[in-house]
């Protein structure tokens, strides 16, 4: 997935019910975010197995909902929470592959040797 360098990202902290689609997540994004999700931004979620995440955005004329599931490993996420919190391309990289940039001292470690 190609993420533009202009978008911002949010990724919704907890865990998120899976089975919600377009619809569903929009209403997450329109209850936590007044600007609501067509603005362009990708809002990331992820399900309480921590096996699978989904990326939504707008895209011009329509919604894109991206989804990745791992088959052996499993995603670090925070459990608690319930905000949006703003997140850098490198990071969402780095989670999309498996690596917790939610440790402040993990983050450091990975910026030096990548």
């Amino acid at each position: 997935m190609v993420i533009a360098r202009d978008k911002r990202i949010f990724v919704r902290l907890g865990f998120t019910d899976m089975r919600k689609q377009i619809n569903g997540l929009c209403a997450i994004i329109q209850e936590l975010r007044s600007e609501g999700p067509f603005d362009g931004s990708y809002y990331v979620f992820c399900g309480k197995t921590r096996r699978v995440v989904k990326i939504l955005y707008w895209d011009a004329n329509g919604f894109c909902l991206w989804q990745k599931r791992l088959e052996l490993d499993s995603f670090p996420w925070p459990e608690a929470g319930d905000d949006l919190d703003e997140m850098t391309r490198q990071n969402i990289r780095l989670l999309l592959r498996g690596i917790d940039v939610w440790s402040e001292h993990k983050r450091v470690d990975y910026a030096i040797a990548g």
